[in-house]
């Protein structure tokens, strides 16, 4: 409903140059799998796209501290480079506090902002400023930026020991 980034939100279907360099998401492999994939929701180009980033940090520099703090934040890939990683742009979901890490109840934390995003199905009806009208947005999230460690508690992988490596799973090679 923003007129400042209504037009920019359609910028990976109507503006991006196609080059076939990858200088943003939606030039990745993975981007345009999932289109091929899911056509109805890739047919409308103001269905909205998100990336997911979790990580722990320790705000007081002191890694002894017994205090965690986990930023969860929401990055709409539907936006241009310039756009889409400005502070403007990015999403603090949420914020899990804590003596420690959430480490594998982090799903804990995260069902409700999944509950939230569950706009797949049914979608939510949504004023378009840019062309006066209204349409069915349907959310998807494509993916989540983080590092080995919270990969393994947002997936509930074990990165530790013998399947450490999701990818190669049961063929990794293990001594």
């Amino acid at each position: 409903m923003s007129p400042k980034t209504a037009n920019h939100m359609k910028w990976h279907a109507n503006g991006r140059v196609n080059d076939w360099l990858l200088r943003h998401p939606t030039d990745s492999e993975a981007w345009k799998s999932f289109d091929s994939k899911y056509i109805e929701f890739s047919f409308e180009p103001r269905n909205v796209r998100l990336g997911l980033a979790a990580d722990g940090l320790n705000p007081y520099g002191n890694m002894s501290s017994t205090h965690s703090t986990w930023p969860v934040i929401l990055i709409p890939y539907n936006l241009p480079p310039w756009m889409c990683m400005k502070r403007s742009s990015i999403m603090l979901s949420l914020l899990i506090l804590g003596s420690t890490s959430p480490e594998n109840d982090i799903d804990v934390y995260l069902q409700p902002l999944v509950e939230e995003l569950e706009l797949w199905d049914v979608g939510v009806k949504t004023f378009d400023v840019s062309s006066k009208k209204s349409f069915q947005m349907h959310v998807a999230l494509l993916w989540t930026i983080n590092d080995f460690p919270t990969y393994g508690d947002i997936s509930g992988w074990s990165t530790k020991g013998a399947l450490a490596c999701p990818p190669c799973n049961y063929g990794s090679q293990s001594s």
